[in-house]
């Protein structure tokens, strides 16, 4: 009978960072209470972490520092262990897409279910809810890239969905300066046709917040994809509702405000 150490040998020679308990128990032919008290020990001594139920990292002696792999590594693996369909976004998202700006301290994964975020080592994970109607129609083959890591690849977001998706989840992203600034780095990258046709799944107001923003950044072609969403709307509403109107608002914000049905409330900062 094999022992679990020497099964994690064998994964690291295989390049996976992981294994399943089905995997190990078909693997060692042990019983679940000796893969256990086997996992435990292995835990205890810092060679495994457990990120989610039934699914474990192998540590490496380079992880001793994060305390676990980049999740870049392991995400795939882990989702499909859940069967659960996702796709990294927002900043880690932005950073892969060129955002300079963006270093990213939280990996980001949209997802159709609602998800406990956690934190192993210096990695914290948080996903992001999104509505399973507009995750299955959004969440496509050719709207999403793929992540290479040294263990394999995992799903993000393209840029028109990270462009959409920091746009309506902005609070998660930095707040309303902070997509500014990925919309001003990345923005030029945007497929208008691609960027209005994913629009269609997401909120108008969304939709109207990315336009201002990136006519705003100068990208004139993938602004103009956006406006008929303007067409659509059928109140003014506020660049970011959680904070209340500026008493005055600069003259160049109000024009933009006329033309995409948005009041400014806020101050949009970024850098050149």
């Amino acid at each position: 009978m094999a022992s679990l150490d020497s099964h994690l040998n064998k994964q690291l020679a295989r390049g996976r960072n992981y294994f399943t308990r089905e995997e190990a128990l078909a693997a060692l032919g042990v019983s679940s209470s000796s893969l256990a008290a086997a996992v435990t020990r292995l835990i205890k001594k810092r060679r495994l972490a457990n990120p989610r139920h039934g699914f474990y990292l192998i540590l490496r002696p380079e992880d001793e520092v994060a305390g676990a792999p980049d999740p870049a590594q392991w995400i795939d693996p882990l989702m499909k262990h859940q069967r659960i369909d996702y796709r990294i976004s927002l900043l880690r998202a932005a950073a892969f897409h060129g955002s300079s700006h963006q270093a990213a301290m939280v990996f980001q994964v949209v997802v159709p279910k609602q998800l406990r975020d956690f934190e192993i080592g210096r990695h914290r994970l948080q996903f992001v809810y999104q509505a399973p109607k507009a995750f299955s129609q959004i969440n496509l083959s050719d709207r999403l890239g793929q992540m290479k890591s040294e263990a394999g690849f995992a799903k993000v977001a393209g840029v028109e969905l990270t462009l959409l998706d920091c746009a309506r989840y902005f609070h998660k992203a930095g707040g309303i300066s902070s997509v500014a600034q990925i919309v001003n780095d990345i923005g030029a990258k945007a497929d208008p046709r691609a960027l209005a046709k994913s629009a269609l799944v997401y909120e108008n107001s969304s939709v109207r917040r990315l336009g201002y923003l990136l006519e705003r950044a100068g990208h004139e072609r993938q602004a103009r994809a956006l406006e008929l969403f303007v067409r659509k709307a059928k109140a003014v509403l506020p660049l970011n509702p959680a904070v209340r109107p500026l008493a005055a608002a600069p003259s160049r914000a109000q024009e933009k405000a006329t033309k995409w049905k948005l009041l400014i409330n806020t101050p949009v900062e970024t850098d050149v």
